[in-house]
């Protein structure tokens, strides 16, 4: 325990960089009407559109109390009307992927496997149609941090765009099952149970901001602890 608290307290290896993401969204040319228009949808689309449509709609609608945030499981189950599909689409942790590839084939596979189960309601029309999208993002770096106290600092002080971008979409960025911050606390200061314990937080269970002071009060623990 002193290790740690000599180094919490100290100047990091490295300084940690904070970035937000300006993003515009892009509405693609593919649509899907059916169940097996969407299965060829997954298989062919972009992986911008892939990560849009899970990871950054995850990003901003997580807190949703009613229907699911993966847009691919909403449009089966409001569109579609097929909650048991809908609920194993729901299922894939997307904090479980490090790949869109992975990702992608887990979708595919879902929706393939019930279209050839069922060809007659994978040819019906849906209520409304589903339209591929994907964003167009530019990262600014927003200021950086030496020690564990610029670092709280910092996290108090980012914006929703900025959290997300470290905290979550990281993961396929690093193509490790971790987020920024939890990478840097380990590397950089040493902080090892801290940084398990920031990565351990759940994104389905808490908004944004609720990750913000969950980050927040993890900190303020380890520095009592110092």
């Amino acid at each position: 325990m002193n290790g740690i608290a000599h180094v919490s307290g100290g100047a990091a290896a490295a300084a940690f960089q904070f970035s937000t993401v300006a993003r515009v969204t892009r509405i693609g040319n593919q649509t899907a009407d059916t169940l097996a228009e969407m299965s060829r949808g997954l298989e062919e689309c972009s992986d911008a559109s892939i990560f849009y449509h899970t990871f950054q709609t995850l990003g901003t609608h997580h807190f949703l109390t009613e229907g699911f945030s993966n847009d691919f499981a909403q449009w089966v189950l409001a569109s579609a009307n097929r909650h048991e599909l809908a609920e194993q689409l729901a299922a894939l942790d997307v904090r479980d992927y490090t790949s869109l590839a992975e990702l992608r084939r887990d979708l595919h596979r879902l929706v393939g496997e019930y279209c050839a189960a069922h060809p007659q309601i994978a040819a019906q029309a849906a209520l409304e149609r589903f339209t591929f999208c994907e964003s167009v993002e530019a990262t600014i770096p927003v200021g950086s941090a030496c020690t564990l106290e610029e670092f709280r600092t910092g996290v108090e002080n980012l914006s929703h765009s900025a959290l997300y971008f470290h905290f979550f979409s990281s993961r396929l960025r690093l193509q490790l099952r971790t987020n920024d911050f939890s990478l840097w606390l380990a590397n950089s200061l040493g902080l090892e149970a801290l940084a398990s314990s920031v990565n351990r937080i759940d994104v389905y269970t808490n908004t944004l901001e609720g990750v913000r002071l969950k980050i927040l009060r993890l900190i303020d623990r380890e520095r009592r602890r110092a």
